[in-house]
């Protein structure tokens, strides 16, 4: 895997692009300069990888688009050594965002093709999310409770297994709704009854699915 100053030029040209699209986490865009998003697509592919556009991965799943990771990602407000939970795996990317911006990530993938793929690509990149084989719907209870969840699929409803696995004051990023649109949005836990949501407008995501495949 070659990184050089083509890609890394080709990335600040990227980042540029996001910024001008109103990012301005500083640390979410040093992450996305850092990371080479090209390894995480074939290789023939390399000039696509620095568009701002998702591309498909396999198993039905996608790339996020490098705007989409880094509104998501400016929303999670990391700070060093924040307990996260990503639900979809997908790529890696977005796990790899968090974590270089510091975050102790715990992410979860149902397509055990894809989680296997992922596991072996982060290792040889020198990254470590802790990956995990299951269903997003139920995340990682063993695990909670998280400082903040992400979701990085379509959900038609809020899943309250994830809710549960929030800690006080924590809250959750999550694109809600059914059909091809979904509203990201912010559910703040304010206790194990209180919920407050915050709405972020309209995005576009793959469906976030049950059970393993």
């Amino acid at each position: 895997m070659i990184d050089d100053y083509r890609h890394k030029g080709m990335r600040k040209k990227l980042v540029d692009s996001i910024r001008e699209k109103g990012i301005k986490d500083e640390n979410v865009l040093e992450s996305i300069q850092t990371i080479p998003r090209h390894f995480f697509l074939d290789s023939s592919f390399t000039e696509i990888a620095y568009q701002d556009k998702p591309f498909p991965i396999g198993s039905g799943q996608t790339i996020s688009q490098p705007y989409t990771v880094a509104f998501q990602s400016e929303l999670m407000e990391i700070s060093k050594g924040d307990k996260v939970l990503e639900i979809g795996t997908g790529s890696g990317y977005q796990a790899c965002v968090l974590f270089v911006m510091g975050a102790k990530v715990y992410s979860i993938e149902r397509h055990r093709s894809l989680y296997l793929k992922t596991k072996t690509l982060l290792s040889s990149m020198g990254y470590f999310p802790k990956l995990f084989y299951g269903d997003g719907y139920e995340g990682l209870p063993s695990y909670a409770p998280f400082d903040k969840i992400l979701v990085t699929a379509g959900a038609p409803f809020i899943p309250n297994a994830l809710l549960q696995q929030l800690k006080e004051g924590g809250f959750m990023i999550i694109p809600l709704g059914k059909g091809n649109n979904q509203v990201m949005t912010k559910i703040i836990k304010l206790n194990d009854k209180d919920f407050e949501k915050i709405e972020y407008g309209n995005f576009r995501f793959v469906p976030l699915l049950n059970k393993k495949v």
